[in-house]
């Protein structure tokens, strides 16, 4: 079998536990990670079972190979929209239905972002498009000083998918995300960092021990805390002082709560 085949009947994510932290690995380092169809359909259950498993106190997303993820697989993308215009496609499908399928798929991003536990983006390589996404909507985002950053949207005629504008204008305010999906320019570490977009670049050979000394410490936090704390962090985006108020008074008894029974169950 060659090795080309081989990749082919390799998973397109590798889950690897390290105590409380798991890594989670786009694995197409043949094709910087692009999301096709497979990947697409794979990464909402995946970070779901990691999100639902209690003995997880962290999740830490990164890319095999030399990127972290370039995005959509444009190539998959175009092929696709050929036979479309050509009248040659396999299945056809209607628009609702392509909808329906990419607002499916798209729940990754949701799921890792409102999950009760942190997530960290450990970008070794090109972060691109949905890429860009995925470290969105991680709590931190840590980059190789190999890392490189481009939007790469409007240039391919894409308004963009998985939340990535959603995320960024939260990240960054509105001015800094519409220059940074409309000039569409291509970033190194260092410029991503002055942007805002990375927390910190290390020497790329450091990068995992960096991310796990990190995802180690915030996994060893008591879980019921840091739940009800993200649940606030996320509410904090939409309701109100008052709706706000109540809720984190409610889910400040309930993390209380879960103290005192972490307690009892060890005596």
């Amino acid at each position: 079998m060659t090795e080309q085949n081989t990749r082919m009947h390799e998973p397109v994510t590798l889950v690897e536990r390290d105590g409380r932290v798991a890594i989670l690995t786009l694995n197409r380092p043949d094709s910087l990670n692009a999301l096709n169809t497979e990947l697409m359909r794979a990464l909402p259950g995946e970070i779901r079972k990691l999100a639902e498993d209690d003995s997880i106190g962290c999740v830490v997303v990164t890319g095999a190979g030399r990127a972290f993820c370039a995005g959509g697989d444009v190539r998959a993308m175009n092929k696709a929209s050929e036979a479309r215009v050509e009248g040659t496609e396999k299945r056809r499908t209607t628009h609702e239905a392509r909808v329906r399928w990419l607002r499916r798929s798209v729940e990754a991003t949701r799921i890792l972002f409102e999950m009760p536990k942190p997530a960290i983006a450990m970008i070794n390589g090109a972060c691109a498009g949905a890429g860009l996404a995925f470290a969105g909507a991680c709590d931190f985002r840590i980059a190789s000083d190999q890392a490189k950053f481009v939007p790469s949207l409007v240039v391919n005629g894409m308004p963009g998918d998985y939340g990535g504008t959603w995320f960024w204008t939260h990240i960054l305010g509105t001015a800094k995300a519409r220059q940074l999906y409309l000039d569409d320019r291509r970033r190194s570490a260092e410029e991503a960092l002055a942007f805002g977009l990375v927390d910190r670049v290390v020497e790329h050979e450091a990068l995992r021990d960096e991310v796990m000394a990190l995802a180690r410490r915030v996994a060893s936090f008591p879980p019921s805390g840091v739940g009800y704390l993200r649940e606030n962090l996320t509410a904090a985006l939409s309701e109100t002082l008052e709706t706000y108020l109540d809720r984190e008074s409610l889910n400040m008894m309930l993390a209380r709560n879960a103290l005192v029974e972490a307690r009892k169950a060890k005596e």
